[in-house]
């Protein structure tokens, strides 16, 4: 499953909310390792995505053969 930036912001705003309200320290601390894990695949991703267009080829896919 592919999630957005918006998603991740949203998911990543839900368990910030979560951990500040939650009274038992065990759940608390679950939230924070996923949000932990949230973060680092993010970033990772951002990463690895920026990675990929720094090779200078760019392939402009628009073939139209109609242009008579």
């Amino acid at each position: 499953m592919d999630f957005t930036s918006q998603d991740i912001a949203v998911i990543e705003q839900a368990l910030q909310i979560a951990i500040r309200s939650q009274s038992e320290s065990g759940k608390a601390q679950s939230y924070q390792e996923v949000l932990s894990k949230l973060k680092l695949r993010a970033s990772a991703a951002m990463t690895s995505s920026h990675l990929a267009f720094q090779d200078g080829f760019r392939f402009d896919y628009d073939d139209s053969t109609d242009l008579e």
